[in-house]
């Protein structure tokens, strides 16, 4: 298929207006009033600049703002993103002009019509840490290489459901001529998969840069002829019907309105309701649809409502085939954040198959 796709990037900014200006000799507390009042910053000398200056917004956040619930964590997220946003960086010919600062590929990569522009510090920190992982790749337990995740695609980094469900499909003895991945992310449904013996699979995503990061990373393997793509939410062009349908939405509700990305963490009120619906018109009638989720919006209190029981009580599409939950891993010491809900927090692999 074309690549010609329209990537989803960070848009590079061009002020005419005069910026503050930010180094070692600033005065943080007034810097930090300025982003408050709305005015951007300008980063100059040094990249470690710039990464002193959101340690010091950070701080002074963490004083005015709680932070302990789980609401007063996005609450606390949502200011910082908007005030660090408008932390500025230079780019000429597709460098950084911080000295001390990092290669980052996506400049050329993703901006070739451009070379000279702005960006924000937390758009360079996200490009940069993109840039490490598609570089260097990261190891997933379920899947013998390591998956290079393209620029702003959602990619797990815990494992405890890609393990569930790789230990269905050991088990699944069903027919394996085509299986359909909705929301395919960094694929690795798909080669879990293909892995276990799937002839063809058909993948979906809302997000371009999915689709074109994997169009890369298969190239002209035979993955690339057993893996079929498509640019478009649920289903999209794909209307036979199929074996197999794999589904792993986001456990959220969403709470605003979201960029590429939080669509892969939130979801909002049709999801679940429209995909059931395409689900039963492309299932076929020995076909098994399979979803995996999260009991965290119950444990966090932001949702009392579980979308795929809610199905199965008043869809009258599908019943239950098979119902399997592993407990998460505690989180990372090194995590700054409360997260005291991990503990209870399970994943779940639902099985449902045709009324």
């Amino acid at each position: 298929m074309s690549t010609d796709i329209n990537l989803s990037k960070p848009e590079p900014i061009i002020l005419n207006k005069q910026l503050e200006l930010f180094n070692r000799t600033s005065d943080v507390k007034l810097t930090i009033k300025a982003l408050e009042a709305g005015k951007p910053v300008l980063i100059t000398e040094f990249y470690s600049n710039g990464l002193l200056l959101l340690k010091a917004l950070k701080i002074y956040l963490q004083k005015k703002l709680p932070n302990s619930s789980f609401q007063e964590q996005r609450e606390y997220r949502a200011e910082y993103n908007k005030l660090s946003n408008l932390i500025y960086v230079e780019i000429v010919a597709h460098n950084l002009i911080l000295k001390k600062s990092p290669s980052i590929g996506w400049l050329k990569k993703l901006y070739p019509e451009s070379s000279d522009f702005l960006l924000t510090f937390p758009q360079i920190q996200g490009l940069n840490s993109a840039w490490q992982w598609y570089k260097n790749g990261i190891s997933v337990p379920v899947l013998r290489n390591k998956i290079h995740p393209y620029y702003g695609t959602y990619f797990p980094t815990r494992f405890d459901h890609l393990i569930l469900f790789d230990n269905w499909l050991k088990r699944y003895d069903g027919h394996k001529k085509t299986a359909i991945d909705v929301g395919i992310g960094s694929g690795i449904l798909s080669f879990q998969m293909i892995k276990y013996g799937f002839q063809k699979v058909f993948g979906t995503d809302t997000n371009p840069n999915a689709i074109v990061g994997l169009i890369e990373y298969m190239g002209d393997t035979k993955l690339s002829r057993k893996i079929e793509l498509d640019v478009a939410s649920l289903f999209g062009k794909f209307e036979k019907q199929t074996e197999l349908i794999v589904f792993n939405p986001p456990w959220l509700p969403k709470s605003h309105d979201l960029d590429r990305i939080d669509e892969a963490i939130y979801y909002d009120e049709n999801l679940f309701p429209d995909f059931f619906e395409g689900a039963k018109q492309r299932l076929l009638p020995d076909g098994k649809l399979v979803l995996l989720f999260s009991n965290l919006a119950q444990i966090t209190n932001v949702s009392k409502e579980h979308p795929i029981e809610k199905e199965l009580a008043e869809g009258g599409r599908f019943q239950l085939d098979n119902y399997l939950k592993k407990t998460v891993k505690s989180a990372s010491n090194k995590t700054k954040r409360d997260q005291h809900w991990r503990a209870l927090e399970e994943v779940e692999l639902w099985v449902l198959i045709n009324k």
